[in-house]
């Protein structure tokens, strides 16, 4: 224990005059690495008896926590004096006049839904908003989701423990289907809107994420009906992807706010074993991906909206944003739009010049 307490103080003293963080490094291997002294004396502990164990332990771990103390306080000083210089030295002259390059960029989010509002805009639709913060009424039982309505369980929703005024339950909204509701009320009919904006739902996976952005389209007028449907997003995402030999293919399937519902897939081919939107889903080395959910509006949410379902009708649709900026342009991991990486942003993100019009072309870069 002699030499123990004798290499202890000879320790304490190389760190407390160590002047680099390799030097405390050095150290700390040489004390407590796996063939440390301390770590070695330790080792002893077991061929001892118990009342030399009872003595000779909390000497050696005694010893342990001095020589780790003293690591750690000697580091931290290292650290600090580094800082202090770096300080020191390294100065900002705001005076300075601003890059030629002008720095930051449009986040493809951004820019795909100036592309939509372009795009829909030629087509005859205006551009509606509402609010992220949303009661229950406009974000579930006006849509034909009553309280015991199964369809509840597909949105895993944030929901604010207080209610409002009337009682309502308060939540982050889980699609932006509650503004087709708001502009029916506000504006009656006829009505041709898209809503894009935040949702919120409870999903993280590289896929997903608890925020992430919708558009939904809504069309209502007199004698509407399917085709007008298919059409529409048929020149939609022509005009998106800036191909003529976009395929449409609808699948029946279940909204409760639409009614008939239609899943909507578009064919796809293999480039350069990429998938790339455009030909026939059915061909060689082709196929179909999913990309949006569609159908009529369901009577009963004319009805909510105060309208007349014997005399208006419509349809509506919602696709992810973020999912058309990433087959559009080529990302795969849709937890890099929210990272804030500077280095992404500068790969994918867009010049403020990059405006979408159509004679240009929507995806044109400056």
């Amino acid at each position: 224990m002699q030499e123990l307490e004798s290499r202890n103080e000879a320790a304490l003293a190389a760190i407390a005059a160590a002047q680099t963080p390799d030097e405390l490094e050095a150290m700390r291997v040489e004390a407590l690495g796996k063939q440390g002294w301390i770590t070695l004396a330790l080792k002893t502990l077991g061929g001892m008896s118990p009342d030399e164990r009872q003595v000779a332990g909390p000497r050696i771990q005694g010893i342990r926590a001095a020589v780790s103390d003293a690591l750690a306080a000697r580091k931290q000083v290292l650290e600090d004096a580094l800082l202090e210089q770096r300080l020191a030295s390294e100065t900002l002259d705001l005076t300075l006049p601003a890059p030629a390059a002008p720095r930051g960029s449009v986040h493809p989010v951004s820019q795909v839904m100036d592309e939509l509002a372009e795009i829909f805009a030629d087509l005859g639709f205006s551009v509606a908003t509402g609010p992220e913060i949303e009661d229950d009424w406009h974000n579930f039982t006006a849509l034909n989701m009553a309280e015991t309505h199964p369809a509840r369980a597909m949105h895993d929703t944030f929901y604010f423990p207080d209610a409002d005024s009337d009682g309502r339950k308060m939540l982050l909204r889980t699609h932006t289907s509650p503004v087709q509701i708001r502009s029916m009320v506000a504006q009656g009919a006829p009505i041709r809107i898209i809503a894009p904006g935040r949702v919120y739902r409870s999903d993280s996976d590289a896929t997903h994420t608890p925020m992430f952005h919708q558009v939904e389209g809504l069309v209502i007028d007199r004698d509407i009906h399917l085709g007008h449907l298919k059409w529409t997003l048929e020149t939609f995402l022509k005009g998106f992807f800036e191909r003529d030999d976009i395929v449409l293919r609808l699948r029946p399937s279940y909204f409760p706010f639409t009614e008939p519902s239609v899943e909507v897939d578009v064919g796809w081919q293999d480039v350069k074993g990429r998938r790339v939107l455009g030909g026939d889903g059915d061909a060689p080395g082709h196929g179909w991906m999913e990309l949006l959910g569609s159908g009529m509006v369901n009577r009963k949410v004319i009805e909510f909206a105060g309208l007349d379902p014997d005399e208006w009708q419509g349809f509506a649709f919602g696709v992810g944003v973020d999912r058309l900026a990433m087959l559009k342009y080529g990302m795969d991991d849709l937890r890099a739009f929210f990272d804030g990486d500077n280095r992404w942003l500068a790969h994918y993100g867009f010049s403020a010049f990059d405006q979408p019009t159509l004679s240009a072309g929507v995806g044109a870069r400056a």
